[in-house]
């Protein structure tokens, strides 16, 4: 009995034993940490088979058993926030509105200290915003203040940064610690860890800064602007591609990348692994680790072959045939191949996460770019041959237009940024995405004139509306006090005769005061005269006195008669974004002289209608109160008269100089509006038929004061073989202002055309009863 117990109790023991020794680690989690399991399941579960299961995936990218979860986004923003204490800046607590208030949204540029050198990018940052019609002399009137020191790159180890900038900024009596100033930045942080740092403390000022960091950035108060190269054109710069209003060919290759491979440091994850996306095909991913000094020291076992493959294919040949780019991350968020890729209409596929991306508070990405994941680049050849091919045409012009609108130059990147800001100042009066985002942009469309997508021409195909179907004759005068020339007189009776006419307004460019009423022909419609200030750009002075939607331009001498003007305005009424009218000019380039060339000669060809007899909009996007020109006065719009599109943006827009050039020499004004439409636009003028031809030679009536001081001779030909006058001076004086012109703009923005619309059935060989207008037939 006491040997059978014995053989229990040991087979008892053993049996522990073995438990112990080959189940005991299972038995304890089981017995002591069962409470545990009950209060945080797990996220990632633990096989007890799991010495048998091949792992992928490294340890440390595997979500341990009660750690916590990573912090989202939203959560690391608000710990950057509370360490930061100027990180909560918004528009209403650290600017003060009230400077804006006074005198409206005026921009101050500080003075450039002797000995501090200026990089070539910041001074064409500053030349920019000198150039803008918001630039102000004054600092006691300005709204935002921009610094004088350059803040471009606060890379320690380059050789641009400004040592002791902090102190340098606080020295000034304007900084009042950075409140409504404005600092630009392209380069921030250093190796190793680029992490941002400014080098100094902005305080309450707005950065604009490139490869801008979600966690960092302030909405609504700081502005995402796009890495850019110090070659970037002042002005103008290339336009997009295609060229002109082709539908993109079909291209190669699908997606693309040719660029520097990282092999260590920050930003070295994402292009380490695009070489597994590559098949040679229609997916052409290259690198090179061929970089920087020690490179060779890191070099791995795919440097030598990458190298070679990166040497078969050129780069801008790569961007220009491929459908997608992908853009990843460099050490910085952004990357120049951005705005690269956004010229060639190659669709950017953009792998920097918490990048936040240009002008994202008004520019809608999702329609031009697609933006992925650094966690799942694997997965970008399946998601991009996905979307259809309509989709694809959609973003490809997409991305040309928000190239041409606000990338394609300093200018437009600094213009934009101001224009963000200032929508802030005045959120009711600011611009809708949708104005932004679809042609002409943002930078063409003025809050102050209207935010309603129905008040401007361009729209009104999209959107079904369509203008009123009356228009003003706007007759420019520069007869002889106390008389009026036969030309006028008749001009009078044929414009009044329309049946679209609701009015005629007489401009007055003569010192000595008009005629008295009684002198003035009897009309069927309201006439009135307004005192101008003997200026050729006056004719494009926001008048209150015109109330309609088009205005038909007029010189006094225009000889034109009823059915012309008839027919104009129906062909203006399909096109009311367009100039539409009956003398025409076209421009060329003069390869010998290396400049720019105009000529009236009757030709295929036209770019220009001069607005001695055009039709264009004026626009009108309510009533309001009558403006100067009931009778008599000077030229100076009422604050509540109607705005008109063109009228605004020739007087609003472009800056005091381009209308000083205007008035100063002959037929430029034509020019000028002409280029300013066809920026617009992009697209040409429309001539119309004419019974009388408009000849350079014709005479003209003696003008008031011609030659006199201030007085620039008057928009008329002078009569033909008048040596050394203003006449023989005028070709000379249109090639001027056209090559000024294009100076400005950075480019021509003049397009040719060879289209003329004539009625239907004109000179057919049909009865006259069948003919609309038959008159325009007649010698």
């Amino acid at each position: 009995m006491q040997t059978r117990k014995k053989y229990i109790f040991l087979t008892f023991l053993a049996s522990w034993l073995l438990l112990f020794f080959f189940g005991g680690d299972q038995l304890r989690r089981f017995a002591f940490f069962s409470a545990r399991k009950a209060e945080a399941p797990r996220s990632w579960p633990r096989w007890t088979d799991r010495s048998l299961l091949k792992s992928f995936a490294e340890p440390e990218e595997l979500q341990r058993d009660g750690d916590p979860p990573a912090p989202s986004p939203r959560e690391r923003r608000a710990a950057w926030l509370s360490a930061h204490r100027s990180s909560r800046c918004r528009m209403e607590t650290c600017f003060d509105l009230s400077r804006c208030e006074r005198n409206g949204f005026k921009v101050f540029t500080y003075p450039q200290e002797r000995g501090q050198p200026v990089s070539e990018t910041y001074s064409k940052i500053l030349s920019s915003i000198e150039r803008s019609r918001y630039h102000t002399a004054r600092p006691e009137e300005a709204c935002l203040f921009i610094l004088g020191i350059d803040t471009l790159d606060r890379d320690r180890l380059s050789e641009h940064y400004v040592r002791d900038l902090e102190e340098k900024i606080r020295s000034s009596p304007l900084w009042n610690g950075g409140r409504n100033h404005l600092i630009f930045n392209l380069y921030s942080g250093t190796w190793p860890s680029y992490g941002g740092e400014l080098g100094f403390d902005p305080g309450r000022a707005i950065l604009a800064r490139a490869s801008s960091d979600s966690r960092t950035f302030r909405p609504g108060f700081d502005v995402s602007i796009p890495l850019f190269p110090r070659e970037h054109p002042q002005r103008g710069g290339e336009r997009g591609w295609p060229r002109g209003r082709s539908v993109p060919p079909e291209k190669k290759f699908l997606l693309v990348f040719k660029g520097k491979r990282y092999l260590t440091g920050i930003g070295s994850g994402t292009r380490n692994a695009l070489h597994h996306i590559h098949n040679g095909k229609d997916i052409i991913s290259l690198t090179t680790c061929k970089h920087g000094k020690d490179w060779e020291k890191h070099k791995d076992t795919r440097c030598d072959r990458d190298n070679v493959d990166y040497e078969r294919f050129d780069y801008q040949e790569l961007l220009h045939n491929s459908t997608f780019c992908i853009v990843p991350r460099g050490r910085r968020l952004g990357s120049f191949r951005f705005l690269e890729a956004l010229q060639a209409a190659c669709i950017p596929v953009l792998l920097s996460d918490g990048w936040e991306l240009p002008f994202a508070e008004a520019i809608d990405w999702g329609k031009a770019a697609v933006v992925g994941s650094e966690r799942l680049l694997l997965q970008i050849p399946s998601a991009v041959r996905c979307i259809p091919p309509e989709r694809v045409l959609a973003f490809q012009q997409q991305a040309r237009f928000l190239w041409d609108a606000y990338f394609s130059s300093v200018d437009k990147i600094v213009h934009t940024t101001l224009e963000v800001i200032k929508d802030r100042l005045n959120p009711p009066r600011s611009r809708s995405r949708r104005l932004w985002n679809a042609l002409p942009g943002g930078l063409l469309v003025l809050p102050d004139f209207s935010t309603h997508l129905g008040d401007f021409p361009f729209y009104y195909l999209h959107h079904g509306y369509s203008p009123s179907k009356k228009f003003t004759a706007f007759i420019r005068a520069v007869s002889q006090a106390g008389s009026l020339s036969q030309p006028i007189l008749r001009l009078i009776q044929a414009v009044s005769g329309s049946q679209y006419c609701a009015q005629i307004v007489v401009l007055w460019s003569c010192e000595k005061p008009p005629p008295p009423s009684g002198k003035w022909p009897q009309s069927s419609v309201p006439l009135t005269i307004i005192q101008g200030r003997r200026k050729l750009s006056d004719r494009f002075f926001p008048f209150g006195a015109i109330q309609t939607d088009a205005v038909l331009s007029l010189d006094e001498d225009t000889s034109l008669s009823t059915s012309e003007v008839d027919f104009a305005f129906s062909v203006w009424l399909s096109f009311p974004e367009r100039i539409v009218g009956f003398p025409t000019q076209s421009h060329f380039w003069d390869a010998e002289r290396g400049r720019w060339g105009c000529t009236s000669e009757w030709t295929n060809e036209l770019s220009m209608v001069l607005t001695a007899a055009a039709f264009y909009h004026r626009y009108r996007p309510g009533r309001g109160r009558e403006g100067p020109g009931g009778g008599s006065g000077t030229p100076r719009p009422s604050p509540r008269s109607p705005p008109r599109y063109y009228h605004s943006l020739f007087t609003e827009y472009l800056p005091a100089g381009l209308r000083e050039l205007a008035d100063g020499l002959a037929a430029c004004e034509d020019i000028l509006m002409n280029a300013l439409v066809a920026a617009v636009t992009k697209l040409p003028p429309i001539k119309v038929t004419q019974r009388k031809q408009h000849k350079e030679g014709v005479a003209r009536p003696a003008e008031c004061g011609e030659g006199a001081a201030g007085t620039p001779p008057g928009p008329h030909p002078a009569p033909a073989g008048a040596e050394g006058t203003a006449g023989g001076r005028r070709p000379s004086q249109r090639r001027d202002c056209l090559n000024q012109l294009a100076n400005w703009f950075g480019y021509m923005p003049l397009v040719s055309s060879r289209l003329r619309l004539d009625p239907v059935l004109f000179k057919d060989q049909v009865s006259v009863l069948r003919k609309k207008y038959p008159s325009l037939e007649k010698p």
